[in-house]
């Protein structure tokens, strides 16, 4: 018993002075400069270091201190709990007022109006935040247009959004704050990140942690750097480095209770998980950044980790879970919500998850949304705008640098005339050649640019001819509901699978990488997942496809995959009756000038031309496609049936 108690007497005795220790790092009450600022001065601190700032703050014998604390407490708890920091930024201004100081009264409002962004007031922030414009100094305009380019981000107005990061960025030059320069790269980062722009993402984000680095103090914005260049390592499909980066991140924001930034973060993880196929992990995220959103109180996060549950889900085939989470992101976007990025995505996935389900009329109306809102944010102005304020910054750092080289090249010219001479040759002879090479450079530009218009427009193409295959096939779908005769209507379901498997193509068109070849593995996958799912046999029947990427262009890929498409079909329908389990294996082989095609199945042996119930329809399209693809074909019944196909290989992407 003694020694029990003992033992607790020690450990509350160590955790006081501990808890000292960690003030102590902070405030020093007995110094005449006795506030250390948190994340400025220093970060070596823990968790409890706001609660340890709330109890002693009113101890501070100045006021310009008490004023500093109080401030720190507003801005810092609203990462935690947004009332809690509305309150002590409250008491901040109403004490600025008692003492009529303006200057501290225009610091509270930049923190009030980083509060009131984060409780989705947007327009009130905006109003706040040029209010204190007129009362701050000029070290503290980098943090304003900080804040008041959030704001315009969340309006969707990322334009707006560049124009203050780069009216920090140089105002942060000016004063040497290297803080405010390097939260300014930060947020060009996530700004062209968000334009999909992602290797100039990248530069401007490692530059911004090379600051954040050097100067050693792991805060707020270093967090939430750390996240958005993995961001863009995860778009550049550079996995390891952005889980590095997002598990560095998380590490900073436990220690220090950036819930915003933790939510930000396992929703960015969910994505990664999701492709890297790890489905467990990525749910577990969804569930943290849900947490933390909720932990917060704040709908922008909350709908983002429902939006990114819902990403999952679609990944998963999960179609209806799928559903469920998209409404509730698009629930939480209120009317003023103002982020259209994001709203966009949620739609967009809605579209997706309704088609997956075979919803097609509410796919469409969803993805029509999304098409609405995606055209209102990344207009053709808001591109140009953006890029013309990095030329003009970038222009602006050119000639700073081109000024000092003339100053140098003018002392050397007072010292010696003769290298002056040999200099202004050169000079001549560089300039000579700077015009040969700009008059390439500009010719290749032009010549880049003209293909990137072809290549768009032919992506376009395609977009739209698979968007119009998808609206018929969505049109058999709604007729095929109206007919009660089944075969009439299993001709409408056969003929809407061979639109969709050509749309598919089309698709896999605009969004590959070539526009003139299909990669047949991945394109077979999608189709017999999509024809299983329609047969409802996803937990009976496996198609396999045991072959190596192989890439055709759409004149081969088209047939071919109506032919797939009818012999899975044929499969599902006839191979396993009576809800039987099996397999259905595709492979498709290039051997020189050959391809052999064959799709085979464990099923009851059903022949391919023997009495099924049907047109016989389908048997005739193979035969047909085979013919046109100057092909042979030929079939074996035996612990199932297997098909295979002999074609001239005609493939100009070969």
């Amino acid at each position: 018993m003694t020694t029990s108690l003992l033992k607790a007497v020690f450990v509350i005795v160590c955790s006081l002075l501990n808890a000292n220790y960690i003030f102590s790092q902070i405030l020093a009450i007995d110094r005449e400069n006795s506030y250390n600022r948190v994340f400025v001065d220093t970060d070596n601190f823990g968790l409890s270091y706001l609660e340890n700032l709330e109890n002693t703050y009113k101890e501070a014998e100045t006021d310009s201190v008490k004023f500093a604390i109080l401030n720190d407490l507003g801005y810092y708890w609203h990462t935690r709990n947004l009332i809690r920091a509305l309150e002590f930024n409250r008491e901040g201004l109403a004490l600025a007022a008692a003492y009529k100081d303006s200057l501290w009264e225009g610091r509270f409002q930049i923190t009030q109006g980083a509060i009131l962004l984060r409780m989705e007031a947007l327009d009130s922030a905006l109003t706040v935040l040029r209010s204190a414009k007129r009362k701050v100094l000029q070290s503290d305009l980098p943090f304003l247009y900080t804040q008041i380019g959030y704001v315009f981000e969340r309006q969707g107005e990322l334009d707006m959004a560049a124009d203050y990061a780069l009216k920090s960025l140089q105002l942060g030059e000016e004063l040497g704050d290297k803080r405010a320069i390097a939260v300014a790269y930060s947020d060009l980062s996530n700004l062209f990140w968000k334009q999909s722009k992602y290797l100039k993402g990248l530069e401007y984000g490692l530059k911004s942690l090379e600051i954040f680095e050097k100067r050693g103090i792991h805060d707020l914005d270093y967090d939430f750097t750390l996240y958005v260049v993995g961001n863009n390592y995860l778009a550049l499909e550079q996995y390891e480095q952005a889980l590095k980066l997002y598990r560095h991140a998380i590490a900073i924001g436990e220690r220090y209770g950036f819930y915003n930034n933790l939510s930000d973060i396992y929703i960015s993880l969910v994505d990664l998980y999701a492709v890297m196929k790890d489905y467990q992990a990525a749910e577990e995220a969804g569930a943290k950044a849900l947490k933390y959103a909720e932990l917060l109180d704040n709908n922008f996060m909350t709908m983002r980790s429902w939006l990114a549950m819902g990403k999952l889900q679609n990944l998963q085939g999960k179609y209806i879970s799928a559903i469920k989470s998209l409404q509730k992101s698009i629930e939480v976007a209120t009317v003023d919500f103002g982020d259209e990025f994001y709203l966009s995505q949620a739609y967009e996935n809605l579209g997706k998850a309704y088609a997956g389900n075979h919803n097609y009329q509410e796919a469409y109306l969803a993805l029509e949304e999304y098409d609405r809102l995606k055209n209102s944010i990344f207009t053709t102005e808001a591109d140009r705008h953006i890029s013309l304020l990095q030329t003009e910054f970038d222009m602006a750092e050119k000639e700073s640098t081109i000024l000092v080289q003339e100053s140098q090249i003018k002392k050397q010219r007072s010292r010696q005339t003769l290298i002056s001479i040999i200099a202004a040759l050169l000079l001549l002879i560089l300039v000579l050649l700077y015009k040969t090479v700009q008059s390439n450079k500009r010719k290749n530009i032009l010549l880049q640019e003209q293909n990137k218009e072809k290549e768009f427009l032919l992506k376009e193409i395609h977009h739209r001819v698979k968007n119009n295959l998808e609206i018929v096939s969505s049109l058999l779908a709604l007729q095929s509901e109206q007919i009660t005769d089944s075969r009439v209507r299993d001709v409408m379901q056969k003929s809407q699978h061979r639109i969709h498997s050509m749309s598919m193509i089309h698709q896999k068109l605009y969004q590959g990488k070539s526009i003139s070849v299909i990669e047949m593995r991945d394109y077979f996958m999608n189709l017999s997942n999509y024809i299983v799912a329609t047969f409802d046999a996803q937990d009976r029947i496996k198609v396999e496809c045991p072959m190596d990427k192989l890439e055709l262009d759409v004149d081969m890929a088209i047939p071919i995959g109506l032919i797939v498409n009818e012999l899975i079909t044929n499969s599902m329908k006839y191979a396993f009756p009576n809800g039987g389990e099996g397999n259905v294996i595709i492979n498709l082989q290039e051997k020189e000038a050959q391809l052999f095609l064959e799709i085979s199945d464990n099923g009851i042996g059903k022949p391919l031309n023997g009495e099924n119930e049907g047109t016989g329809f389908g048997t005739q399209l193979i035969t047909l496609l085979t013919k046109q693809l100057e092909g042979k074909m030929s079939l074996t019944v035996k612990d199932g049936t297997s098909v295979s196909f002999e074609f001239q290989n005609h493939n100009k992407a070969a």
